[in-house]
Order: structure tokens, then C-alpha cells, then sequence
């Protein structure tokens, strides 16, 4: 089953949940969303500080070489600069 399709179908459900049960889904929904969104902050954190212990040449030499990487990536772009004229 494709994410459509479940979606579809949890939409269907959702419609028959009684109107006076709603706040508990809506809780329960929101939590949900909540707790999915605080663990893919927590996956994407755990690289967070990893380059503090790095001395100093390394560090320099990393900076300069992607400072060059996005010199080269950039030059090759096609320019999106559009004129009036």
C-alpha cells in the first residue's frame, strides 16, 4: 500500500470517529506527530560537536577545501540571472 493510499484510508477512519471523541484523536494525533519530529532532530544531532577536537591544520585545510568544492560547483552552474531587457 503506497503513502496515498494510506493516507485515504486514515481520513476514512478519522470521519467515523464519533464528534465527541475528537479532542482524545486530535491529542493523540498531535503527540504523535510531536514525538516523530523530536526523533529526527535527536538522529540528525548525534554528529553535534564532533568536529571541536579537531586541531587547528585540519580544521583549515577542511574549510579550504570545501570553500574550493563550492567555487568549482558554483562556476559550473548555468547563470539564473534574468534581465528586464
Amino acid at each position: 500500500m503506497n503513502d496515498s493510499d494510506l493516507r485515504t484510508k486514515v481520513l476514512q477512519e478519522i470521519q467515523q470517529i464519533p464528534e465527541g471523541r475528537l479532542v482524545e484523536l486530535y491529542d493523540l494525533v498531535h503527540t504523535f506527530r510531536l514525538n516523530a519530529k523530536s526523533r529526527q532532530s535527536a538522529s540528525t544531532l548525534q554528529f553535534a560537536g564532533c568536529w571541536n577536537e579537531l586541531d587547528d591544520a585540519v580544521y583549515s585545510d577542511f574549510l579550504d577545501d570545501v570553500m574550493l568544492r563550492r567555487q568549482q560547483a558554483f562556476s559550473e552552474r548555468p547563470d539564473r540571472e534574468t534581465s528586464i531587457d
